[in-house]
């Protein structure tokens, strides 16, 4: 059976797909003035440096400004800029808030969000107020309110944000969409993703080595557990919702002739980071006297407008090897990512699972078939490229993104929902409209032209 992962990480596949892309895409005016774009970037760590090394690749950006309040990844930035022998940006660096002087910078078009959760609301804000076109990572909302002033604000001043949601476009994800759209499944039915993901060596290290064995977190640690952590110490819910709800939003139609209606949530016990702390740190460590709110496995369904069902987990303090847990059902048909398997009614042998292989192999999207060298070495398997190339010809159009202010908000509200929900007993609760109706006559426009 075909390894995932090796198949995800592949540069090259045989096959044709059936999917028929419009005659016309989008114009790109700033190409043919042979124009550049410029970026800043806020927030420089790991994932931001990711980005930038992708967009130092490319000559229709310019990398103006980055924005960090850590000196190592200030330098580690200029490192790359200096591989890539381009120009060094502007620094801005002096204190949390500098970020708001790299918005006021008259050069800078768009920006890429990179920083810790609780910033990415406020940040995407000022931006759209500046006029720049917003790249935000992902993660869950603190609040209803936030994705409704995320929603507000695009619309008050006409400038757009792209969710940076890069497993929507995973090779083998997208080849299912492929065969949604090409009615393979029949009528979907009901569909199963999440995040499950061993985070235990994130949230926690010794302080010295990123991705270490230890038992620190906060202050005393370093990366993502500075900061990631403390969340599963303050809130219990699906914290990190995005990377399996929004590739089955898009087979779903989510905002555009279908809508989220209501969620359930509940959660387990949670026992699994007080275990790593104690086998890392020993029993008289003081970490092994904090109090961790998130249950170790979270289980949210989800109801939606034109009847489907969604399952979403979030798994993340326990050991397991990793998987995003996608099933794709419907009246003809099932896929599942865990075993590479799928079941064609009337293609499949009755009541036996086939390998996915040669299905890939048939249907694989067309943006992967004409970009996959391009793709090949990026993060995360070649989706990273896929994901910053949209971004960047978004910018240079001037469009709605591929996912954008209204799916960013939709998939990230799942977070504070399924907190309310556990809350109360796993009552359900209802998803706001963010569209404000306009989701039933709104067209997907995901990965259907051929450019991006």
């Amino acid at each position: 059976m075909l390894n995932r992962r090796n198949f995800i990480k592949k540069t090259s596949i045989l096959g044709l797909s059936s999917l028929v892309f419009p005659s016309v895409s989008f114009a790109n005016s700033l190409n043919k003035k042979g124009q550049k774009i410029n970026i800043g970037l806020i927030g420089v760590g790991l994932r931001g440096r990711s980005s930038l090394d992708l967009l130092l690749k490319r000559d229709d950006v310019n990398v103006r400004a980055i924005c960090d309040i850590d000196s190592s990844s200030i330098q580690s930035s200029k490192t790359l800029f200096e591989k890539y022998d381009k120009k060094q940006p502007n620094i801005f660096n002096q204190g949390e808030y500098a970020y708001q002087e790299l918005l006021k910078q008259k050069n800078i078009d768009a920006v890429i969000i990179s920083t810790p959760w609780r910033w990415h609301f406020k940040m995407a804000i000022d931006a759209m107020k500046e006029k720049k076109y917003v790249g935000m990572e992902v993660g869950g909302a603190a609040s209803i309110q936030d994705c409704w002033d995320l929603v507000n604000t695009h619309e008050e001043t006409g400038t757009h944000l792209f969710i940076l949601e890069n497993v929507c476009y995973r090779r083998d994800v997208m080849a299912v969409l492929n065969m949604v759209r090409q009615d393979l499944f029949g009528e979907l039915v009901h569909l199963e993703c999440g995040y499950q993901h061993d985070l235990r060596f994130v949230k926690f290290n010794d302080g010295e080595t990123v991705y270490s064995p230890g038992a620190e977190f906060g202050d005393k640690a370093l990366s993502e557990a500075k900061w990631r952590t403390q969340h599963s110490v303050d809130r219990n819910g699906d914290l990190y919702p995005t990377h399996g709800f929004g590739p089955v939003a898009q087979m779903l139609n989510i905002n555009s002739g279908n809508q989220c209606d209501y969620l359930t949530s509940t959660a387990s016990k949670s026992r699994g980071l007080h275990e790593y702390v104690v086998n890392q740190g020993g029993e008289d460590h003081p970490n092994t006297n904090v109090k961790f709110k998130l249950g170790d496995v979270v289980t949210t369904v989800i109801k939606t407008m034109n009847g489907e069902t969604i399952t979403l987990k979030h798994d993340t303090n326990l050991p397991r090897p990793y998987s995003l847990g996608f099933r794709v059902q419907g009246t003809n048909g099932i896929w599942m990512d865990i075993n590479d398997s799928i079941y064609i009614e009337g293609k499949s042998k009755s009541h036996n699972w086939e390998s996915d292989e040669n299905y890939m192999k048939e249907y694989d999207h067309p943006l992967w078939k004409k970009y996959e060298n391009l793709a090949s070495g990026a993060g995360h398997g070649g989706m990273d490229w896929f994901l910053i190339n949209a971004f960047v010809e978004s910018v240079k159009n001037n469009v709605s993104p591929p996912l954008d202010v209204y799916d960013c908000a939709t998939m990230r509200v799942i977070t504070p929902l399924s907190e309310n929900s556990i809350k109360n007993n796993g009552a359900p609760q209802k998803f706001p409209d963010f569209t404000k109706g306009k989701w039933r006559k709104r067209k997907n426009n995901f990965c259907i032209n051929q450019d991006y």
